[in-house]
């Protein structure tokens, strides 16, 4: 091990705040780890005593301000390399606890701890007289305290050893021969606030990944229209409530089966929550593999209703739901309502309508053994057929306070197709002026989905 460095003075624990101080009637303090590693203080003259910080004199069992901890991992405490003026920015006192090895520094590596000076001489447990690893030592401490901050101590002809300690995962590396107090209390402070630095830069990194993987599980949860032999074109427009998302509660599907029929559904979770999403997604993928295997109408609802209930976290759980199937022939189409709102049809020559909502049922989840009737729609030959769930229709229209509605939405839509807009310039002119019409973003989820067909 090098040679020390004769210090100033020791500096009592007492004034890093870490042991009692005497009593008042002039009897001894307690023992503690933090005074028995440290020399007794040197007398100050009389009238005029201060402490290493330049503070005034320690009051009886008054710790000494402080701001910053450090943690001194030194064998030899008589040697140690520090000295008085240890400052933080404010010229506070930093506080210092010595420890002579590891076994007692993990006894005094407490959460207030903000920075570890460390010798990097020491031997690391279950390493003594083994050469293998110069930096045992060091990359067992990372180890036990992986959120603070270490300075490596070396000789002055050992610098590479502490170039290669910053490599492993040390903040800065100080030669002890060099050390003064102004040095090493700025150390001290650029180590703290380095190590923060590192922390938040991987806190970003690794939140920034999470959220990419949930991007793309959200992604590859949103489905894929099965519309391969059909005529009719589709288009969709899906806005989450929550903030940053790509998938809420309201969930949509549409698949054409072998016999030529294409069936339509769009669905709400109520809430619109990671929970409701998920749900939405167990639903929709439900009720595609139902559909595919040849159900449809009361029963299918019926199965949903089961899924529903066995897997929502909470018995208040529901969802809406709307299912359409349309013949093969394209003109005529049977409509089911669970709780949910009646799609829109818009015919050439016709004013944008309602279907019919006579025979809605209640949502799925709300009553045990409900049933939902089919209602059959006509279509006609040339058609534009619009799903959605309530998000399109519950906003705000503008300081009224009053909800847009499915009427106001009707009356919306016609002027649009007026207009002249169509498929997705239609559904993305329809939501942002929902949006606008709200005074900002809306807070419930949004999807809307539509079929066209032309002759």
């Amino acid at each position: 091990m090098p040679a020390p460095v004769p210090r100033q003075r020791a500096i009592p624990a007492v004034e890093g705040g870490q042991a009692p101080a005497a009593e008042p009637n002039g009897g001894p303090a307690q023992d503690s780890s933090e005074a028995r590693v440290t020399a007794p203080r040197a007398a100050a003259p009389s009238g005029n005593a201060t402490d290493r910080a330049g503070s005034a004199p320690d009051r009886p069992g008054t710790p000494a301000p402080t701001h910053l901890t450090l943690l001194l991992i030194e064998d030899d405490p008589g040697g140690s390399p520090i000295v008085p003026e240890l400052l933080d920015r404010s010229g506070k006192p930093i506080r210092v606890r010595t420890a002579r090895n590891l076994t007692e520094a993990g006894r005094l590596l407490t959460d207030d701890v903000h920075c570890i000076l460390l010798d990097l001489a020491l031997p690391a447990p279950g390493r003594a007289g083994d050469g293998d690893d110069e930096l045992a030592v060091l990359k067992h401490v990372l180890e036990l305290a992986p959120r603070h901050a270490v300075l490596a101590l070396t000789g002055a002809d050992d610098t590479e050893r502490g170039a290669e300690a910053v490599r492993v995962g040390a903040q800065d590396y100080l030669v002890r021969d060099e050390l003064d107090g102004r040095l090493l209390s700025r150390a001290i402070r650029y180590a703290v606030e380095r190590k923060r630095s590192d922390s938040a830069e991987r806190r970003l990194a690794e939140g920034r990944v999470r959220a990419q993987e949930n991007r793309r599980l959200e992604r590859g949860l949103l489905p894929t229209p099965l519309l391969d032999g059909s005529s009719l074109r589709f288009a969709a427009r899906y806005r989450p409530g929550r903030s940053r998302a790509l998938l809420g509660g309201d969930f949509y599907d549409v698949v054409r089966t072998p016999d030529g029929t294409v069936h339509a559904m769009i669905g709400d979770v109520c809430g619109h929550g990671p929970d409701e999403a998920a749900l939405g997604v167990e639903l929709r993928i439900a009720w595609r593999a139902l559909t595919l295997a040849g159900l449809c109408g009361d029963q299918l609802l019926g199965t949903l209703q089961q899924v529903l209930e066995h897997e929502r976290p909470d018995d208040e759980i529901f969802a809406t739901l709307c299912t359409v199937d349309i013949a093969p022939d394209g003109r005529r189409a049977g409509l089911c309502l669970a709780g949910h709102p009646s799609p829109l049809l818009a015919r050439p020559g016709h004013p944008a309508r309602l279907l019919p909502y006579d025979n809605n049922g209640p949502a799925l989840g709300l009553l045990p053994g409900a049933r939902w009737p089919r209602t059959q729609v006509e279509l006609g030959a040339e058609w534009s057929l619009m799903l959605y769930t309530d998000g399109l229709i519950e906003g705000r229209v503008g300081d009224t306070g009053e909800r847009l509605g499915q009427e106001g939405m009707v009356e919306m839509i016609r002027r649009q197709l007026s207009e002249g807009l169509r498929g997705e310039k239609l559904l993305r002119t329809a939501v942002n002026e929902v949006r606008d019409l709200n005074g900002g973003e809306l807070t419930d989820d949004v999807a809307v989905l539509l079929l066209d067909r032309v002759v």
